[in-house]
């Protein structure tokens, strides 16, 4: 049994809207910088597994979809495992590849995700979202949830229009809402993450979005659903994300100061908890978990990537990450503890809301960011002394939270001053 496997490659696209690429184009561009980046080409790479979640439904292409974006990068005859786990997918695809090497079946994998969701039909891309979550119930659940605090939103409140949102922004919306009637946390603490974001972004070449953006002008923009603006939502996107992993015994082959050790990888499921069990909410059971495979905790981490598909999502994560107390996400966004330079930063790439989120394709991004940050080569964004790092990425609702969700904890590799952490 394998026990250390270590990423010695990373690669991903510029997110945004690529009208003149495929998802085979897309993916080639992430492959080929990622074996760039591990210095090896595509005959080392013993198994693959490729995330998606929209080409069934955009373009039909329901089976075989990996084996069909890889071909032609010189991956034909060894296994391709093709991962659906919704917006969780590249990740889970990262879990497999990782488990794949400790089991000893091999000691050079890939894994891939890649999305093209911004095309003219965009009742085709309003399915793959409508069908993350129960597509039985969802007529009584939205109905449910949307009815959650109703009596918060203000007279006169801003709407985008069903027709033009995703159905998860009414999601999130609604349990904005209860967290703000809980535990006060306001639409200012909600913008503050998003403003922190585009700031973030501005920083980042590969974003969808550059533009840094201030509390009061993410306040100010467009209103989708109360207490949401547009820019603390999660655009749609284009683009794919690769990472190459390893066993220690094949890490001869590449540049050991540039490998980043995988020390936790955990992929859970949701629960039907009540809205006020945040204890049992998946992302902090998954987070718990994973802290304790790495043998860290959350006061050793350096920076965070977390599943903000909306602002609101941030907040609710840096609490089950136990970067603060349940309820106080919102305080602590607002205190600027979680942009850089500040004790904790989050989403230094930017995150779902303005790096961009082509939903098979976020998981292996947040690797991405964190992997570039742990070797200390993310430039104008760099989280000085970055030593340990954590991703959730969280995929579809069952019941009112995350269906899917995956917690990867990453460490440098040439640590060695904590005992028994890496």
């Amino acid at each position: 049994m394998q026990s250390n496997v270590y990423i010695v490659g990373i690669g991903m696209t510029a997110f945004g809207k690529h009208p003149g690429k495929s998802v085979k184009q897309l993916t080639a561009e992430a492959v080929r910088a990622a074996l760039a980046d591990a210095g090896c080409d595509a005959a080392a790479i013993e198994a693959a597994w490729f995330g998606n979640v929209g080409q069934g439904a955009i373009e039909g292409q329901h089976g075989v979809r990996g084996q069909l974006a890889l071909s032609g990068l010189g991956f034909e005859g060894i296994p391709v495992i093709n991962v659906e786990n919704a917006c969780a997918s590249s990740s889970t695809a990262l879990n497999a590849a990782q488990t794949y090497l400790r089991a000893g079946l091999a000691d050079v994998v890939m894994a891939v995700g890649c999305e093209k969701m911004c095309v003219d039909d965009r009742s085709k891309v309003a399915s793959v979202f409508d069908g993350c979550w129960d597509v039985h119930s969802a007529r009584q659940a939205l109905g449910a949830l949307t009815d959650v605090s109703r009596e918060m939103i203000p007279e006169g409140a801003g709407n985008a229009g069903a027709a033009s949102r995703s159905v998860f922004m009414d999601i999130y919306a609604a349990l904005a809402r209860k967290h703000m009637q809980t535990f006060g946390t306001t639409a200012r603490q909600i913008a503050a993450v998003s403003a922190k974001n585009h700031q973030h972004s501005a920083l980042n070449p590969l974003a969808q979005f550059r533009n840094a953006m201030s509390v009061d002008e993410v306040l100010a923009a467009r209103a989708i659903v109360w207490p949401l603006t547009l820019p603390m939502c999660s655009p749609v996107s284009d683009g794919a994300s690769a990472v190459i992993v390893c066993t220690e015994a094949a890490l001869t082959r590449f540049d050991r100061k540039r490998a980043v050790k995988l020390m936790a990888s955990v992929v859970a499921s949701g629960s039907r908890r009540t809205l006020d069990e945040y204890e049992k909410h998946v992302c902090h059971l998954a987070a718990k978990r994973a802290y304790d495979q790495a043998g860290i905790g959350p006061e050793d981490i350096s920076l965070a990537e977390v599943h903000d598909a909306t602002a609101f999502a941030e907040i609710v994560q840096s609490e089950n990450l136990m970067f603060c107390a349940f309820g106080d996400g919102g305080p602590l966004a607002e205190s600027g503890a979680t942009a850089l330079g500040g004790r904790i930063p989050i989403n230094t790439s930017g995150g779902l809301e303005s790096k961009g989120h082509p939903i098979g394709a976020t998981g292996l991004a947040q690797i991405y960011e964190l992997a570039t940050q742990l070797r200390h080569e993310a430039g104008a964004r760099q989280v000085p002394d970055a030593r340990f790092a954590i991703a959730e990425n969280g995929g579809g609702f069952y019941g009112i939270e995350e269906a899917a969700t995956c917690v990867t904890i990453l460490g440098r590799n040439d640590l060695i001053v904590r005992q028994g952490a890496i």
